[in-house]
């Protein structure tokens, strides 16, 4: 990823909340033809940085594309937005601006491998959902449905687990801007329906 010095996001502690609000990635492995495949993913991180899980349709092809120990690059994409030249301060003062696209974004790169083991399966599954039911007054458990028919939606997918060794990322909300063009672009994006999210992250 190319990340000039004033976009990198380098504190541990606001990558990790970064990857856990998006709580989704686009998996990228390359085919046995050479060609780039990709998949939206449900992902979890694991604690210690080292791993994350994911699950994937048994009727996708992606996953039997993927051999024992296939690189991978799972891009975790956050809000993103449109910059018009007209929000700067800086069209009044001079006109020498033009539109860019203000985006955050995390790269985890590494190796995956396919599990198809029932009781694999049923742990990141488990896993996923206690992660996401956590937060609600009366979390759903896997548990709460009949077991049939959690065995029978296990084998409906496969597990997936990635082991990270590279992480990158990324936060382009015009930090290289003036003080008054970034206040001009957050107005702007308020005031002309662009992704609230991002003006709420320039103004963290």
């Amino acid at each position: 990823m190319y990340i000039p010095r004033f976009n990198v996001m380098d504190d541990p502690d606001d990558i990790r909340a970064f990857v856990e609000a998006v709580g989704s990635a686009e998996l990228v492995t390359i085919g046995s033809d050479g060609t780039p495949v990709a998949t939206l993913l449900p992902v979890l991180w694991s604690a210690d940085g080292g791993t994350v899980i994911a699950h994937m349709a048994l009727a996708n092809d992606h996953w039997r594309q993927i051999g024992e120990g296939a690189r991978c690059l799972a891009i975790v994409a956050g809000p993103q937005a449109y910059i018009s030249p007209s929000w700067y301060a800086a069209k009044a003062e001079h006109g020498r601006v033009v539109p860019t696209w203000n985006y955050s974004a995390v790269h985890l790169t590494g190796t995956v491998r396919v599990h198809d083991d029932p009781a694999w399966v049923r742990d990141a599954v488990t896993r996923l959902t206690d992660h996401h039911e956590h937060p609600r007054e009366q979390p759903w458990a896997v548990t709460d449905a009949p077991e049939t028919y959690i065995a029978k939606n296990l084998k409906a997918i496969v597990g997936l687990e990635l082991t990270v060794e590279r992480v990158e990322a990324k936060a382009k909300l015009s930090q290289n801007r003036s003080d008054a063009d970034r206040a001009g672009v957050v107005a702007g994006l308020r005031a002309e329906g662009g992704d609230p999210a991002v003006a709420d992250a320039m103004d963290d």
